[in-house]
Parts: structure tokens; sequence; C-alpha cells
């Protein structure tokens, strides 16, 4: 009789420490951060074709790629995203940051579309919730396409209402990209 007395703490032991384990492993909205850089933002990553990573990563380092890009201005709040940058400004960013990952150049038929857009964040928007949300300044979507497919998909926020960190941003979504090779 004195061992179920024994016993009964440890399972409700056993039972809470099993669902708190089990909780923090499928939720869904905790990532882990590959690179440091990942860390210093908020950022999401998603791997959505993994039979193509390989090859579009090898399109990008042959000099093989497509830009498509947009800024999304507030529409709440007075817009001052375009006082900073312009699409052209951004696209050479992007254009310096990629510079360094081009291995060899060789004309390919098959491209990879770089798709993305940089979002000023609308700080009036009634539909935020919380303060936090009003901390950055906006942040980038990249997708990396091939063949009409999505193969990475990434978000990440900048902090400076003078965009003078995108480029760094915009270099971690560029290295996320590359250090997935042989995944």
């Amino acid at each position: 009789m004195k061992r179920i007395f024994y016993l009964i703490p440890i399972a409700i032991i056993l039972f809470f420490t099993y669902g708190i384990i089990t909780k923090k492993e499928t939720n869904p909205l905790k990532k882990e951060k590959r690179l440091s850089c990942q860390k210093k933002t908020v950022t999401f990553e998603k791997i959505t074709n993994k039979a193509l990573l390989n090859e579009a990563i090898s399109l990008l380092e042959s000099d093989n790629y497509i830009i498509k890009s947009r800024i999304e201005q507030s529409k709440y709040m007075k817009s001052q995203i375009l006082n900073h940058i312009s699409i052209d400004e951004a696209n050479k960013k992007l254009q310096k940051v990629i510079s360094p990952y081009i291995k060899n150049k060789t004309i390919q038929n098959k491209k990879l579309l770089i798709d993305y857009y940089i979002l000023e964040n609308d700080k009036e928007d009634k539909g935020k919730k919380g303060t936090k949300c009003k901390l950055y300044a906006g942040y980038l979507v990249f997708e990396f396409k091939l063949d009409k497919k999505l193969v990475y998909k990434i978000q990440i926020d900048y902090m400076r209402m003078d965009t003078s960190d995108i480029k760094e941003r915009m270099s971690c979504v560029l290295k996320s990209f590359i250090t997935l090779k042989g995944e």
C-alpha cells in the first residue's frame, strides 16, 4: 500500500514532464535559428522543395539568376521608406551581397528567380496586436524559385527606419540560402 503512495506522485510528475516536452517539440511557432545573423532580428525560413535546393544554389553560384523586386509602403501612417531607399538602390545592394557567392560564370538556360519585397512596417495599422509589432521598421521577404516552383522562403526584419541595415539583412538572407547546400 505504501508503494502506491510513492508511485502516484512519480506518475503525476512524469505525466506533466512528458506533456511539457511534447508541447515544446511540436510548437510550430518555435523556430531554431541556424545562423547567428538570424538571431539579430525575427527570422522565419522554410525549405519548400528540397529536391530543387542544390540546383537552385548552383544556379546562383554560377550567376544564373533573375531578380524581381518591389517595395510595399505603409498605408495608414505616412510612408517614409522611399525617402531612404529606392528599388534600384535595394537591387544594387542585393547584387553586392550576391557577388561574393558567384564562383563561376557559366551561361545556362535555367535561371533562379529571386523574388523579394521590402515591406515598411505600418505602425498605425489598427490590426497590429501589441507593442512588439511596432518595434521593427519593416521586413524583407525573399522567395527563391526554380521552374516556377518555390524552393526556399525567408522573412527577416530590419530595424532602422532609415533602412541602413537592409544590406546586412540581405546578407543574412543569402547566407541562410547558400548554407543549405547539401541539405
